[in-house]
């Protein structure tokens, strides 16, 4: 028997030559006797010709219907002229059958599988394995292969070494809530799924396996949110004897490597940095887009100098006033303003003032703006010098508690940049954002917590305000941030179980709990552990930025719904009352049951 050679594989070279290719019926054209049928596999499209003059094959031909399984044997040949495909790499040839095998039959597929098929996402989860074999879903897969293959051939030549951590773990609850799996062998108690393989990975390092890596599943029973999976994927490394300096190093000759197998994009050797503090002055988020400008301007010390309560309040108060300058801004109608001013109230802005520059030598009459006239003329002047305002320009304003502020304008910023054209979408940047605070405040609990997770570690010149002023303290944490979307991010770990311990207690966690919930790490901590740090890429959001898609979804073979769900398996399911049983668990009724 021939051996198989696969569709998208033949070129000009291979005229003349008899071949076997399996395949799935995309198309069965009948042109004036002569069929044609479109076969295609995981490497691409061929044509198959059928002549009259083999009626077997010919009658065969025609009975065949889209997503039939076949093998073809045939002859390579080459296309006419005037037939010749240049937007198929296999275009110049076709396969002239000899015989054709069904292997097996289709039923009518519940949906065009091609890629330009207008079903919804809901219909094409529900047959999911249908939806893969459209070019693009598998141009997908393959992509997802190259770049976990180059993350893996990259971090080997580092010496790192791959080791897997355990999915069966103990419930260790900090922040999003853990997938539980009950225990038959040990009723009424549950392991957890891993929200992250963090603790194990720093347990290698005392462990001293000295540099590990995991392409690694994590599971977080998170709020619906429109983009999330419930499972998802993540390049996970650890380093011991490290500064932060060298882990940020070698994340970004991986992500050289990932982005160079992927799709050919040539990266920077060194990625530049801004501080947390200096991201949140100048763009108002900790994950800045700085393709393009539209940065935010403080003028918040200018503002004490008004009776205007809605910029005197919250300068005088510890709050904010910002400044966006948009060039050219005054050619925006009153109607795209009013809608900047909805836009910014999703995210708890009470308003958004603005001023139209017409002419900035005239003040207060060439500004346009209903709080012009609220607005010393002095106050006006340092304001637009503040600014570099030019005429023509828009000034708009945000005004109040500083993280909404922040977050208002931030957003602002970014669709400003969007709608007004200021972002080419070619243009691939990347910047670390380091120095986050270590602690932000719960004003629901009254207490600090930990921006990123308790075992961060602050920097040593910082120790001594962990009792005195812990929400003035930095972290040596690190987030790696493209074109405004966090891809990774990771810190140098906490080694001294001295240190761990202050830590907990600033968090408010008890003794007692953090015995409960990391005790054998921190037991781990006395037995020499040593400087560490490490850091992860949400391998599911990189897949999906490279590929330019807008769901996470569509780079994840069986992705689950924005509700958890899995329309083809329908899972999560039921299971049996003797499951039930087994497990020492009882269900408890619904109110439509009882």
């Amino acid at each position: 028997m021939l051996p198989r050679t696969h569709c998208g594989d033949f070129r000009v070279v291979h005229i003349g030559q008899e071949v076997r290719l399996n395949g799935w019926a995309q198309t069965n054209r009948d042109h004036g006797g002569v069929v044609f049928i479109d076969v295609r596999d995981r490497s691409g499209l061929v044509q198959v010709v059928v002549h009259p003059d083999t009626a077997d094959v010919h009658r065969l031909a025609h009975s065949l219907r889209q997503q039939d399984v076949i093998e073809v044997v045939g002859e390579v040949i080459a296309r006419s002229d005037e037939t010749v495909n240049d937007k198929l790499p296999t275009g110049a040839i076709e396969v002239k059958a000899s015989s054709i095998n069904v292997l097996n039959r289709s039923e009518t597929p519940p949906f065009m599988v091609e890629d330009d098929c207008d079903t919804g996402e809901q219909h094409r989860l529900e047959y999911r394995y249908l939806d893969l074999r459209r070019p693009v879903m598998q141009s997908y897969m393959q992509l997802r292969h190259r770049v976990t293959h180059a993350a893996r051939n990259y971090l080997d030549s580092q010496a790192f070494l791959e080791i897997e951590t355990p999915i069966l773990n103990k419930s260790t609850p900090e922040g999003a809530r853990d997938y539980l799996v009950p225990s038959r062998v040990y009723p009424g108690s549950f392991y957890a799924l891993p929200q992250s393989p963090q603790i194990f990975k720093q347990l290698l390092m005392v462990a001293g396996m000295d540099r590990y890596y995991q392409i690694a599943r994590c599971f977080r029973d998170e709020d619906l949110r429109a983009d999330r999976q419930p499972e998802f994927t993540q390049v996970d490394i650890e380093m011991s004897f490290v500064s932060q300096d060298e882990v940020m190093a070698v994340a970004e000759g991986l992500l050289r490597s990932m982005f160079e197998a992927g799709v050919g994009i040539n990266l920077p050797e060194v990625f530049p940095r801004i501080t947390y503090a200096e991201a949140m002055d100048r763009y108002g988020l900790d994950r800045p887009d700085v393709r393009f400008g539209l940065e935010h301007i403080d003028v918040t010390e200018l503002m004490r100098k008004v009776e205007f309560k809605v910029f005197r309040e919250p300068a005088d108060n510890g709050g904010l006033v910002k400044v966006i300058r948009v060039p050219e801004g005054s050619k925006l109608s009153r109607k795209q303003i009013d809608d900047y001013t909805r836009f910014v109230s999703i995210y708890g802005a009470r308003g958004l003032a603005w001023i139209k520059v017409n002419d900035k030598d005239s003040l207060p009459d060439g500004l346009q703006s209903p709080i012009v006239k609220f607005l010393p003329e002095d106050v006006l002047r340092e304001l637009l010098q503040a600014c570099d305002a030019e005429n023509g320009d828009v000034l708009f304003f945000g005004a109040g508690d500083a993280k909404i502020v922040n977050d208002a304008l931030g957003h602002l910023r970014v669709k400003l940049g969007h709608d007004l054209g200021l972002v080419a979408e070619d243009d691939h940047r990347f910047v670390w954002v380091v120095d986050f605070p270590m602690f932000a405040w719960n004003a629901d609990e009254k207490r600090p917590e930990a921006l990123h997770h308790p075992f961060t570690a602050p920097y040593d010149e910082d120790l001594d305000k962990l009792e005195t002023d812990p929400l003035n303290m930095r972290s040596q944490a690190y987030d790696l941030v493209w074109n405004g979307t966090e891809i990774g991010g990771g810190s140098i770990r906490i080694h001294s179980p001295e240190v761990q311990a202050r830590v907990f207690k600033t968090l408010a966690i008890s003794d007692d709990e953090a015995e409960a919930k990391f005790g054998f790490l921190v037991q781990a901590l006395t037995y020499g552990a040593p400087p560490h740090g490490g850091l992860a890429f949400g391998l599911d959001r990189v897949l999906s930025l490279m590929a330019g898609v807008d769901s996470i979804r569509d780079v994840i073979a069986f992705p689950k719904t924005q509700k958890a769900a899995d329309p083809m398996s329908e899972a999560p399911s039921d299971v049996s009352d003797e499951q039930w049983k087994e497990l020492g668990l009882r269900k408890r009724r619904t109110i439509s049951e009882s």
